[in-house]
């Protein structure tokens, strides 16, 4: 990560709690499911990798520098980096992008242009990494948005322990998971 948009230099940040997604234990709200029933959005996967590293790098301050931006796409142009988009009425409202190794994703940034676009985003990016055999979502950091979906911290030592088991074998991004039924065991009012 760069310190901001404009510092040239990559720092690489091994956290002593690191923040995962515990993927049987993501947090769908009440409100969240309803959302995700209704519908009126189209969930879709690396049809616009560009477009959510852009949206998530077009904050105020950012840690995606023109180096960081490059590196990914580069990623995605290998088919280890990959994108879940949230789009409605034509406009991408909501993403998250990170990078796919073994049994592990890595999230490394995202982002919301409309209510719940992120959350969206989320849901059904860990039902396609559930459903695919993945068995870690690396997070790094835990943020409030990112607890009340279920993420949690782990000691370092412990987060290791779970990498190793994950770089053991390959996932596979199920495209056609449904976020409801990976998470509907977690689902309970907001």
């Amino acid at each position: 990560m760069a310190e901001s948009r404009d510092d040239p230099e990559i720092h690489w940040v091994d956290p002593r709690q690191r923040g995962i997604i515990p993927l049987d234990g993501f947090h769908i709200s009440r409100s969240l499911a309803r959302r995700i029933r209704r519908g009126g959005y189209q969930a879709a996967f690396d049809t616009d990798f560009a477009g959510v590293v852009a949206a998530c790098a077009a904050r105020e301050e950012t840690w995606i520098n023109a180096e960081i931006h490059r590196l990914y796409l580069d990623l995605h142009d290998m088919g280890h980096a990959h994108s879940q988009e949230i789009w409605q009425n034509g406009r991408l409202i909501g993403g998250v992008y990170g990078v796919a190794i073994g049994r592990a994703f890595f999230g490394e940034s995202m982002f919301s242009a409309a209510v719940d676009g992120s959350k969206l985003a989320l849901a059904h990016l860990v039902a396609r990494l559930r459903a695919g055999g993945f068995v870690l979502f690396d997070t790094q950091f835990l943020t409030p948005h990112l607890a009340s979906l279920g993420a949690i911290e782990i000691p370092r030592g412990a987060y290791q322990q779970r990498l190793a088991q994950a770089l053991q074998g390959q996932g596979r991004i199920d495209i056609d998971a449904d976020p409801l039924a990976a998470t509907r065991c977690t689902t309970e009012a907001p």
